[in-house]
Order: structure tokens, then sequence, then C-alpha cells
């Protein structure tokens, strides 16, 4: 089997697009008509006698299909080229969990001070694959949200490690031919509900004031998982390590993540992108050269944020036997925490139990004041705080936007969950966004509505409940798409390319959303066969001149289920040219006219990826 749903064509509609055709039909009709008789008036004027021809609105005469053969008028002329009629065989079955930019052996070659062997380290153009990543075989698509959230199917991530390196700790079970979630954590023994109980007791998570959080280190990513309940969305983190498939199994889990690390370069998100940050015995050495992982949390925390710590040092007095450590180091690696906390004029809220909670402040007023007096660390001079793609970290505090008065947020306060989401973002309204204003950004909010509201249309699985949960916008721009789906059963992972003309990621995150920096002439740091549904508006106009279409459809077709959906718009030159590579991919496919109509350039090309697996025999390969 396949999985849980019945094959289904790109567009919903039977093969002959009838239902396009009818929709226009009378329109058409009508054109022609009043073409004709225009023309058969002009001759009578002219005294003319009436054309011998055969009249296109005579009911006896079959009128045409009134559908674009974009095929046949868009083709090259002379015989087909390479790109045209090249395959992309299946990978070997070793590729099925291929991260290209986290490729184990190609760590290797890099220097394991900071972890920087586990960052990101890109093949070169001669090392990349021309060829599909396989399923592995008795893949199955996900269990539905919320369904998901506490089961995957063993065969889509066949990694037993957790189930025995984490079985006292609660995260993962083996049963049959599944895996269990129970919830757990190396710090929440009675389940991440509970544990988050503990911490909605010290602040407040209900209100809608925290939204978007970071959680460090994740795991399995239970945090998130279940964080999801209260409205609140994490992006969840975490390395490609010697716990195998941590992210991967969040993924599968339909929860937020991404493969990633703290370790030289800065985290790919804009600055002040998170109401909230968390560390669960995440084991990143945060007071070390000059607490820089710290001042990179900072850097993305909003302000009034608040940073979660539990483990390692946290109540150590009771815990330092269990963790084989010596009360001497666990109380100076507190003691060191809590220097760089202060140091970042950060204020401790409180700790209790496990767990102990700082925010950061509105503004850096009183900050800048007392700097005057205590120099480490400096503010950072001159510096883009949202540049962060390949961006090293810096032992700088990241200076908050001005403000008059101690009680003023600064970069601007926003509405909570859900009012949020339609709000306009302060950075709009401030006008630090070239481009932007406040009108262009609800004319954009009103488009994506009725751009959604049409692909719901045209594939009525976009708004069929469990059908998708994890999806990709590839340039999200302002998060119109994502936003118009807020109230579905999903999430989007919206990325905006770090070759967009104007920097967006930090509006998406100030209506509550979240995403990435990527640049699509590099893979992406997610496993294989991450998401549901991938939107990607005019991504082949603006690399097209950078790098060659194939390796962007082969990483999305890497990236994409087995019956995943796929959302080109772009010029229609363009989609002939991707239609026939992702035919060659075996992609069901269909262009369809603009939601404006067949006279705007701009068409939509809709597109299921088949089910297919690796052999079983492959997998004694």
């Amino acid at each position: 089997m396949a999985g849980q749903f019945l094959h289904y064509h790109p567009t919903n509609k039977p093969n002959s697009p009838s239902s396009l055709r009818n929709s226009h039909l009378s329109t058409w009709f009508l054109l022609l008509c009043l073409c004709l008789a225009s023309y058969l008036l002009g001759t009578w004027q002219r005294g003319g006698t009436t054309p011998s021809i055969v009249s296109r609105c005579d009911p006896a005469v079959e009128t045409p299909p009134v559908t674009l053969d974009f095929d046949a008028h868009h083709r090259q002329d002379g015989p087909l080229d390479e790109e045209t009629v090249r395959k992309f065989p299946p990978c070997h079955i070793k590729y099925s969990e291929y991260t290209p930019c986290e490729d184990v052996q190609r760590s290797l070659r890099f220097d394991r001070n900071r972890l920087i062997y586990r960052e990101r380290h890109c093949p070169g153009k001669d090392e990349l694959l021309k060829c599909r990543v396989p399923a592995p075989f008795g893949y199955k698509i996900p269990f539905r949200w919320p369904t998901s959230r506490d089961f995957a199917w063993y065969a889509n991530v066949p990694h037993k490690e957790l189930t025995v390196e984490k079985a006292v700790q609660n995260w993962i079970h083996y049963q049959g031919d599944r895996f269990k979630f129970p919830g757990g954590g190396t710090m929440f023994p009675n389940g991440a509900d509970a544990y988050i109980d503990d911490i909605g007791k010290l602040i407040n998570l209900g209100d809608g004031s925290i939204r978007t959080a970071i959680d460090t280190g994740c795991g399995v990513a239970s945090w998130g998982a279940y964080l999801l309940s209260r409205n609140v969305l994490a992006v969840s983190f975490a390395p490609r390590d010697s716990h195998e498939a941590q992210v991967q199994f969040a993924l599968e889990r339909g929860v937020p993540a991404l493969i990633g690390v703290l370790a030289s370069k800065r985290l790919p998100y804009p600055s002040r992108a998170f109401d909230m940050a968390h560390c669960s015995r995440c084991l990143i050495p945060w007071g070390d050269l000059g607490g820089v992982n710290l001042i990179e949390v900072d850097r993305v925390l909003r302000p009034g944020g608040y940073w979660i710590l539990s483990g390692p040092p946290i109540r150590w007095r009771k815990y330092y036997k269990g963790w084989n450590r010596t009360q001497e180091d666990l109380k100076y690696e507190q003691d060191t925490i809590e220097n760089v906390a202060s140091s970042l004029c950060w204020n401790k809220v409180v700790e209790k139990g496990d767990i102990a909670i700082w925010q950061k402040p509105l503004n850096h007023l009183n900050c800048k004041a007392n700097r005057k007096v205590v120099q480490n660390p400096p503010f950072c001079p001159n510096q883009d705080p949202d540049k962060a793609w390949y961006t090293n970290m810096e032992t700088c505090l990241t200076p908050l936007p001005s403000v008059s008065t101690e009680q003023e947020v600064a970069g601007g306060e926003l509405e909570k969950w859900p009012q949020r989401v339609y709000a306009v973002p302060p950075r709009i309204s401030r006008g630090t966004i070239p481009g932007v204003t406040p009108e262009k950004f609800q004319s954009d909010a009103d488009l994506w509505k009725r751009r959604v509201s049409y692909y719901k249309t045209v594939n009525n699985q976009l708004g069929q409940a469990g059908r998708y949960r994890n999806l990709l916008d590839m340039n999200a721009h302002l998060g119109g798409f994502a936003a118009a789906l807020a109230e579905d059963a999903l999430w989007v992972m919206n990325v905006v390319p770090v070759e967009a003309e104007v920097n967006t990621l930090g509006v998406i995150y100030e209506r509550g959303l979240i995403g990435t920096y990527q640049s699509w002439t590099e893979a992406m740091s997610t496993y294989p066969r991450t998401y549901d549904l991938i939107h990607a508006d005019s991504i082949f106009t603006l690399y097209k001149a950078r790098c060659e279409a194939e390796d962007i459809l082969l990483e999305m077709d890497r990236i994409l289920r087995p019956e995943g959906s796929v959302i080109i718009r772009d010029d229609v030159d363009i989609l002939v040219k991707v239609k026939r590579l992702m035919d060659r991919m075996d992609y069901d496919s269909q262009i369809i006219d603009h939601e404006d109509g067949p006279l705007i350039r701009q068409k939509l090309l809709f597109a299921v990826k088949s089910y297919w697996t690796a052999p079983a025999s492959s997998d004694a390969a």
C-alpha cells in the first residue's frame, strides 16, 4: 500500500481538463459570437456579401476546447537538447537519508573544535547527485495529525538506536511496525505536557503573547509537539550526530524541525524572531568563549522574550551524582551562565525545581547606560542583525532599536496571537522594509487569501483536514501563503532566499509564523521526505541565471514525500521547461491558468510525486 490515501491527480480532476473547459466555455462562446457579428456588420456596411465561411457560432460545428496546448506552442525549435531528454534514475538505497550539506563523511574533513564539523558543508557542483533519493522499502504515508504526534511507521525511519539509548527517558518506544512517542524527555519524565504545565505556572503561555519559540538540541521535539496544542509554534533543531535521526523523527511526527547546531555561525533566523527559547539538557556550553552561544540566543530573542533552561547545571545540588559531575564544576558552570545573562541585561525571573527562566529586557535604555561602566560584552558596531547565512557569530551584544522610554518595546510591540497574523508588523509600520508599506502589506494579505482559495478549488485536498501537515514555501516574501492557511491544522516553513531583493524574514516572524534563510543553490538542512506539499512562487525565475532548474527540482524531490504535492507559480515558458523535467522524474503534472484568467503570462503548475520506494532486495545491498 502506498499509504492512507487513494492516488490522486495534481488538480483532482479527470485526465481531460473538462472542468477548466466548462468554466471558460460560455465566455469564449460569447466573445466569438460578438467578433463574428462585428465582422458581418462591417461587411454589410461596405456593401459586400456575406463571406463564404463556416460560422463558429453554428451549433452544428464543435467548439474547440478552451485549453492552451502549452507544450505545442512554447516548444523550442529544432531537435530536443540534452536537458529535455535526460532521465533521472533512482539513487542507491544508501542515499535514502542523504542530507547533502550535513553528510557524515564530508563533515570529517572539518575542524571538530566548536562543533564546526557539524555545521553546513555542502557538496561542490561536481559532487551533486543527479538521481532521485529513494524512500526505504515499505514506506507508508505518515499518520494524520494529531495521531502522528504519538506514532510513526518504523519502515519510514528504520532506526532503533534511540529506543535503546533513551529507553528510561521515555523518548521513543518500538512497537511492532511502528514507533510510539510517549512525550517524555531527559528532564521531563512525566511527559512534555506536564513539563509545559510547570512552565505555564511560571510564565503565561495562554494569552497569545508567546507564539514563536526555538528549541535548541531538541531530541525528538516532544517539547515543540506538545506546545502546538497551546498555539505556540516552535522551531526545533538538533545536529545530525550519534543520536540517529532525531530531527527525522520530529518531522515524521509532523513537528517543525531543521538540522542545525550552535557552533561558529549564526542560526539562520533574523534578530528579534522568537518569543521564547528553550534548552532542556541540550548540553550546549552556554558560558564558554565569552558566552557566545547565549549571545546568539539573545540576538534571535524578542524584547521581553524568555530563555528557559532545565538540566545541567540547574538544581545541581540534587543531580550532581547522577550527572557524574563534581559540585564545584556544576556550581562554576551555573555561576558563569548567571554572569553572562546578567551582562546581557537579562532578568532572572525564577528558578523553581528543575526549571530556570530569564527574561530579555524590553529595550536597551538602561543597558546602554550601564555599558558606560561595564564594557563586557560591548554593543556590536554597524552590523546587520538580520544577516544570518554563513555569518560568523560574534561576542558582542546586538543592539535593540532605540526607544524614548523604559516602558517602550524596542522595535515595536506585537499583537497577541491570533490577531498578530494579520496585524501590520512593526518592521513595516516603521518603514524598515524597503518598498513595503502598510497598504501593500494589506494588499498582499488579501491577494494570498484569494490565491489559496483558488488553490483549494483546483486541488481540494489542500482544504482536506489532515491531508497535508508539513508544508514548505520556497519563496515566502511576506508569508502570505502561510498566513492564509493559519487556521488549518498544518504548519509552513517559510523560506526567504538569501538572493531575494528584500529580506522579509523578520516580518514573517512578527506575524507569528516561522521560517528560515536558504539559498536554493544548495540543499536544505533537512532530511529526505520532510514535506507533504511544496509551494514555489517565481523561484525558477529568481534562480534562472544562478543554477540549473534540474538541481532545484532534484532537491525538491529529495525533501518531498511520496505522493506529496507541488504548486509552482512562474512564467509560462519557464513552467513548460520545468514540466518536461518533472515528467522525466515520474511526476503527474498539469499546467493551468492563473487565478486571474488565461491572459496572464504567469501560470500554475500542479504536480504530484509518484509513490515509489527502493526495492526490497536493496536493503541488503
